[in-house]
């Protein structure tokens, strides 16, 4: 019998994060498309356009009218999923049957005035006021004494739910502490209790001793394939220092952050040369008024696409009634995007046209 090799036989992964488990089936992703890049019709938008709801100077669904703003601009969801008004229940018959009622705010970022940038094509300085924003929604927003969990994130591409083009991304902050964020809340806090250390803290130390699935660094961030990572080309940028949150981020952190987010996003564009969908979002320490020295500041980038802009993958039948599987390794996928290029396929393409 041959020996093992994780690099070729069927395995389980365990995330120290959440306490999941994911299988991995590398055999199944020996077939000749691996990598195959297609390309899909590119959609030219303008800088400006008068019927969306998100550039400066437009009436929203509301009625409201956007400022003329010329950076980062940021407003009460015109139709938003948890709202501040709702009057406090609960409602419960014996143990089966629970509800409660919920209460929180969610607001709608926009990064840019320009209708037609995305994150990769923007400027890191650009970047960085974005990033300045996140902190100070997280403080106003984490201030308020209902608030006790802050979510900033962004959906990219029509593919994940993203209703209009223009580029923002949004914030729930709500009473109640999110399972995701409340499962790594669990596991940070275990692992912190019995090391004194933060747990990303010490992985990405040994990531980067590692190397594998490490895919750029800068002076305060890294960018990797986690080790766990459940989708794709699933990647995670983690300061490196162990701030709680966004709010604790130095200035030279800030733009550190910012060179990160657009130095990912490229080498997604890049990889299939579209603009690259994704879900992504900041997972830091709740804002319930407690100290929390476990948690770690980390953004999670979860794209859906697998062997080409077109070719996506569904979490369906075992990934939904057992636990998720993959067949590309993360240690392949990392090396497939930190070899693209970082220059933007835009930016090359018209140095070259």
């Amino acid at each position: 019998m041959s020996q093992f090799n994780f690099e070729d036989h069927s395995h389980r992964r365990y995330n120290p994060l959440t306490g999941e488990w994911l299988q991995v089936s590398p055999h199944r992703a020996k077939r000749p498309w691996q990598g195959q890049q297609e390309k899909t019709a590119q959609a030219k938008r303008p800088a400006y356009d008068p019927s969306c709801y998100l550039c400066p100077g437009n009436t929203r669904a509301n009625g409201e009218v956007n400022p003329n703003y010329t950076g980062t601009y940021a407003f009460r969801n015109d139709f938003a999923a948890i709202t501040d008004d709702v009057p406090g229940g609960v409602m419960q018959e014996g143990e089966l049957f629970l509800a409660k009622s919920e209460r929180g705010i969610c607001k709608v970022i926009c990064f840019s005035p320009r209708h037609d940038l995305t994150i990769p094509e923007m400027e890191v300085e650009a970047i960085k006021e974005v990033v300045e924003l996140w902190k100070r929604e997280y403080l106003e927003l984490g201030s308020k004494d209902f608030i006790n969990h802050v979510q900033i994130f962004e959906n990219k591409g029509e593919v994940m739910g993203a209703s209009n083009p223009h580029p923002h991304g949004q914030i729930w902050a709500q009473e109640s502490v999110p399972d995701e964020p409340a499962k790594k809340q669990q596991h940070l806090s275990n692992y912190y209790q019995k090391h004194g250390r933060t747990l990303l803290q010490d992985y990405i130390e040994i990531e980067l001793q590692k190397g594998e699935r490490i895919l750029f660094e800068n002076e305060h961030f890294v960018a990797l394939v986690p080790f766990w990572a459940v989708w794709p080309f699933e990647a995670m940028i983690v300061a490196k220092r162990p701030v709680p949150s966004v709010d604790k981020l130095t200035e030279e952190e800030m733009l550190g952050l910012a060179d990160a987010y657009k130095q990912l996003t490229i080498r997604y564009d890049n990889l299939f040369e579209i603009s690259f969908p994704y879900s992504a979002g900041l997972h830091q320490a709740p804002t319930d008024g407690a100290e929390h020295p476990e948690w770690h500041l980390h953004m999670v980038f979860y794209p859906p696409l697998l062997r080409s802009a077109t070719v996506k993958k569904f979490m369906v039948g075992y990934e939904m009634l057992g636990n998720p599987q993959r067949d590309i390794t993360p240690e392949t996928a990392a090396a497939m995007l930190r070899k693209l290029p970082a220059v933007h396929y835009k930016q090359r393409d018209a140095e070259q046209g």
